[in-house]
């Protein structure tokens, strides 16, 4: 699949780029993808939730209640999840969400989610650039440029960029992330992907070894 490279003034410039069927031209998986980005959620959650149980209520240990006689059911301690106050029976303890997927699982699903968006048209590829200091302007005249600037955004850098990064950090809708950081969930959230021209080929070969 040849595209145009366009520059950060949004013009198209003579130079053509390549993408590679192997990555951005297969018959996406679904199920790969599905498994991916449940992962990718799972180990953002925290799992610090925590509930008391009896063993862990501050209440006295009196017995309340004489045994028999009152017409009620036993009771031997305040501390019993049915009372009021109580300690929560099998409660939510602490763990960790987080679990295994195979490194050729999560390739397939990365690639799965490129191809969607090369279908749709939405991979827009860039001459490389830099800002000499970080500048939110300027980053947000080259999304207009691009007529992205009203949609949600990820730019893929093929090494760390700390201005482009700072740069891009204050506006809500634009993400960007180094080769080596992308994966599926975020592309899968962006409406349009941008690439650096020198990322396209890191990421075929990340991909497809």
């Amino acid at each position: 699949m040849e595209v145009t490279v366009y520059n950060i003034d949004g013009k198209a410039t003579s130079k053509k780029v390549n993408l590679s069927d192997a990555v951005f031209g297969i018959e996406p998986n679904d199920h790969a993808i599905y498994l991916d980005v449940k992962q990718y959620l799972a180990a953002q959650r925290q799992g610090t939730h925590k509930a008391k149980e009896r063993a862990e209520i501050a209440r006295t240990t009196k017995k309340l209640k004489r045994q028999k006689g009152t017409g009620g059911a036993r009771a031997g301690s305040m501390k019993s999840p049915l009372f009021r106050g109580g300690g929560r029976a099998f409660g939510p303890e602490p763990r960790d969400y987080s679990f295994k997927l195979n490194k050729k699982v999560k390739a397939l699903a990365r690639k799965s989610a490129l191809a969607y968006k090369a279908k749709e048209s939405n991979i827009t590829v860039l001459e490389d650039f830099n800002f000499e200091a970080p500048a939110t302007k300027k980053y947000a005249e080259i999304l207009n440029s691009l007529k992205v600037a009203d949609k949600k955004t990820l730019l893929v850098l093929n090494g760390t960029n700390k201005n482009v990064y700072l740069s891009s950090r204050n506006l809500t809708k634009a993400k960007v992330v180094t080769v080596s950081e992308l994966n599926t969930y975020d592309i899968l959230n962006a409406n349009n992907i941008l690439l650096v021209e020198s990322s396209v080929n890191t990421i075929e070969n990340l991909l497809n070894n």
